[in-house]
């Protein structure tokens, strides 16, 4: 969507290739039965610099999310909290019987000096894995382990920490200064927005590309032939069709869980992470209840609470209910599955060397991709490589058109 709007304020004609019956790919909404259900928990930062670019975010109606995690630690529940001030409250944060006074105190310099460098400034340190340079900051293993694994886990979904330390440390930086939100009717609004400001007959839904050939496209209903072609997809299917372009990718899976039960007072909206050192075994990676910030994912009276697990396949749905319930600290004799979302391409793996974070999106004459396995793995990503494929495509049509 990022690419297309680019190239049709340029003056270009554009044909988006669709393969569903709406756009969005990972970021989609479904209805079901008055829920909303996303395809997996997903959340918008609002500190991701593209999004004001290419959302209106008012019209997206966000739901912020309180700042702070629920830890459920060996030794009990603990929440730790912060005010909507970003870096100047990461001290209250931090504070809590969940941290000793020496690890808080690295973390606390450790998030005041990623919010206050710049993103460029992050880029050009020293890259190795998250792990690693957690580990450098000088926390604890028990820290690591119990606290700040379990949360960065769920966001890279990948419980080894074997993530770039760059990205890991612009992550960092953005849930210090930005809003962490979702859009009031979903997070499959975010696309059909931007979809709604292209131009009828832009969009050609259900043509799944069976073949890319240079400036050609296959699909079901024939071939289609441009000036320049771009392969926004996921990784997996763009390599599947550039295969001698692309190399075959990692990527990173989750199944998340869509529970529902009656709605009950002063329900608790800060994420849950499981941050049980002596727990053994799969365990969950996050739980949240949806509807303590944005009330208009269930119908009246019922309550959402989506609940991520790494990979797929790694717990039964009775398993996921009673380790939810029990990292919430409450009974599931109540609750009802909703719907189990399994996402096997959730995320592209991201582990070092990354560099600057780019990767090229032109890959031949004629021939881009975009994605966020070109960028960060992050709707910031996806919205920077399409912005950087629709320029490499603008430089070489519009200059060439120049020239001659």
């Amino acid at each position: 969507m990022a690419a297309a709007l680019d190239l049709t304020s340029a003056g270009l004609d554009v044909l988006v290739l669709e393969a569903s019956d709406g756009v969005g790919g990972r970021m989609r909404t479904d209805l079901v039965d008055g829920y909303r259900i996303d395809r997996g928990f997903q959340v918008l930062n609002t500190a991701y610099p593209a999004l004001r670019r290419y959302l209106d975010l008012e019209a997206l109606e966000l739901r912020t999310f309180p700042k702070g995690v629920a830890v459920r630690s060996d030794r009990g529940l603990h929440r730790l909290s912060a005010s909507a001030s970003g870096a100047l409250s990461a001290l209250a944060f931090l504070a809590g019987p969940a941290v000793g006074t020496h690890d808080a105190l690295r973390l606390l310099r450790m998030t005041a000096r990623n919010a206050a460098a710049p993103a460029a400034r992050l880029k050009a340190r020293p890259e190795t894995t998250a792990l690693e340079e957690l580990r450098a900051q000088g926390l604890s293993e028990r820290t690591v382990r119990s606290l700040v694994a379990p949360f960065l886990s769920g966001v890279f979904l990948e419980d080894s920490l074997s993530t770039s330390s760059r990205f890991a440390d612009l992550v960092w930086r953005s849930f210090v200064l930005g809003r962490v939100t979702v859009p009031a009717k979903g997070m499959g609004t975010i696309p059909e927005q931007m979809a709604a400001r292209l131009e009828t007959g832009r969009i050609r839904l259900g043509a799944a590309v069976r073949q890319v050939r240079g400036n050609n496209v296959l699909t079901d209903d024939g071939e289609v032939r441009a000036e320049a072609v771009i392969v926004a997809t996921g990784p997996v299917q763009a390599a599947q069709l550039l295969p001698s372009l692309l190399p075959e990718p990692q990527v990173n899976a989750v199944t998340t869980y869509y529970h529902s039960r009656p709605a009950g007072k002063g329900e608790e909206a800060l994420l849950h992470v499981d941050g049980r050192v002596m727990r053994r075994g799969p365990r969950i990676a996050n739980s949240v209840v949806l509807t303590a910030t944005a009330p208009s994912y269930a119908p009246d009276g019922r309550s959402l609470i989506a609940t991520s697990v790494l990979g797929t396949g790694r717990l039964t749905e009775a398993q996921v209910r009673t380790e939810t319930a029990a990292v919430h600290g409450t009974s599931a004799s109540d609750w009802e599955l909703v719907r189990e979302v399994r996402v096997p391409e959730a995320l592209p793996s991201a582990p070092p060397p990354l560099g600057d974070l780019r990767r090229p999106v032109a890959l031949a004459d004629g021939l881009y991709v975009a994605g966020d396995h070109r960028d960060t793995p992050s709707i910031q990503g996806a919205l920077a490589s399409g912005s950087r494929a629709a320029k490499a495509v603008i430089g070489a049509l519009v200059g060439a058109s120049s020239r001659s």
